[in-house]
């Protein structure tokens, strides 16, 4: 920090530590204790979080029949979800950098189970928007909130690789939600089972009891908020951060607007223009999961090696191709179902680089405000998305509309990722 309060910007030729051990798991093995248990509660948070938020993309065919609701409008749900987890998520940040990364942590997973909880008992569309829309304050809250106490827990050489591997909790998460579909709506009317599915949602409360008593603050956070100006809540947009705030958020703009075209709508895809069954899709829907799943762990090991903005250029493509493949080639369903897992793999392995990237591109007081801000701003306008993709589809083909927005997209997580700094083995300072 200056003499003055005003944020110093990142020092780009920060110190990098040399890897000795460049395994996927050498992370793990050199952990301590109080590090592990940080490891598994961000694990378990992401995991949770990915399975809250994917239950509605699940049910969403469910629900549009029961109500008679319109795509575009079906659509809306999801993008009033992702618009109100941009808002929580610069507000968590914020609140982390002022009371700590645990406590807020605590707080979004109690907010967003209990809302889950409340999606299951609304009784028509213009209620669940609004129970929806609450629970993403809380959804993009817990993001900001973990992102930050991981990326402060590891060290530098290890980051890459422990922050991409707590991300492929998403893909468990998600697994988990279609698992649950798959049981539920075997046993239950489709009236009572997306209702069901809303309720497992609220597990992740369970989650709060255990940071409160094992997860510790990470220590430079500590030190940072002892010594150093409280930050003021514009001050990611003063001075030399500016640049670094513009183009980060234009990257999350990009890697989230078309992962969330392809989630949001992947499941009616398959039963609207493939022709499957709710169950029939659990398949095709798992070879996508497996491929996120591999996507994770692959791209938290290469964001170590390569470094962050390599693999989002690399992933970037690969995205776009597969997409276009999926979505506008005649493909047999035994084909579709084999090219679920390369789709899976490239439109989700490039998160596993953006939580330490976003973590080393500020500085430590302004980090959860930054970080927040940045990657929820993503979400806010990939939030767009969905909607735009239920909209389109109602004059052309929902493959088509996917694609398109997809590879618009990408396209511009492409652009900033080329525009930003590589920051692989930045060490973190109390600034």
């Amino acid at each position: 920090m200056t003499a003055t309060g005003a944020a110093k910007a990142p020092d780009h030729a920060a110190d990098a530590v040399a890897i000795d051990d460049t395994s996927l798991a050498a992370f793990y093995r050199d952990m301590t204790p109080p590090e592990r248990r940080t490891f598994w509660a961000c694990a378990l948070g992401w995991g949770l979080d990915g399975m809250d938020y994917m239950i509605y993309p699940l049910v969403i065919g469910t629900i549009t029949a029961l109500w008679h609701v319109p795509p575009g409008q079906a659509g809306l749900a999801a993008t009033v979800t992702l618009l109100a987890s941009a808002v929580g998520g610069w507000g968590a940040g914020f609140l982390a950098d002022r009371i700590g990364r645990v406590r807020t942590l605590q707080i979004t997973v109690l907010w967003f189970s209990f809302f889950s909880l409340v999606c299951a008992f609304v009784q028509n569309f213009e209620q669940l928007l609004v129970a929806r829309a609450l629970l993403g304050l809380g959804f993009g809250g817990e993001w900001a909130a973990g992102a930050v106490l991981m990326g402060e827990t590891i060290r530098a050489q290890y980051r890459g690789r422990a922050v991409g591997s707590v991300q492929s909790g998403w893909a468990v998460g998600w697994g988990a939600a279609v698992l649950a579909q798959a049981v539920l709506f075997s046993i239950l009317p489709p009236d009572q089972a997306w209702r069901w599915m809303f309720a497992i949602g609220a597990l992740p409360a369970l989650l709060a009891l255990y940071l409160r008593t094992a997860v510790p603050e990470p220590e430079i956070s500590v030190r940072t908020r002892e010594s150093a100006e409280r930050p003021a809540i514009w001050e990611i947009f003063s001075g030399p951060m500016l640049k670094t705030t513009i183009l980060a958020s234009l990257l999350s703009t990009g890697c989230q607007g078309g992962y969330y075209a392809i989630t949001t709508w992947l499941p009616k895809f398959l039963t609207s223009d493939k022709g499957l069954s709710i169950v029939g899709s659990t398949g095709y829907l798992a070879a996508l999961i497996v491929g996120s799943f591999a996507g994770y762990l692959t791209g938290a090991w290469l964001s170590d090696r390569i470094g962050r903005r390599n693999l989002f250029l690399v992933f970037s493509l690969g995205a776009i191709a597969t997409v276009a493949a999926y979505t506008q080639l005649p493909l047999s369903n035994s084909l579709l179902w084999f090219l679920g897992f390369p789709l899976g793999f490239f439109s989700s392995g490039y998160f596993s680089g953006m939580g330490p990237f976003l973590t080393e591109l500020y500085p430590t007081r302004l980090r959860g405000s930054g970080q927040g801000f940045c990657y929820n701003f993503g979400r806010g306008v990939g939030a767009l998305f969905p909607a735009l993709v239920g909209w389109l589809s109602v004059g052309a083909s929902l493959g088509n509309a996917i694609a398109i927005f997809a590879a618009v997209a990408y396209g511009l997580f492409f652009v900033a990722a080329f525009s930003l700094p590589e920051t692989k083995g930045r060490v973190l300072h109390a600034d």
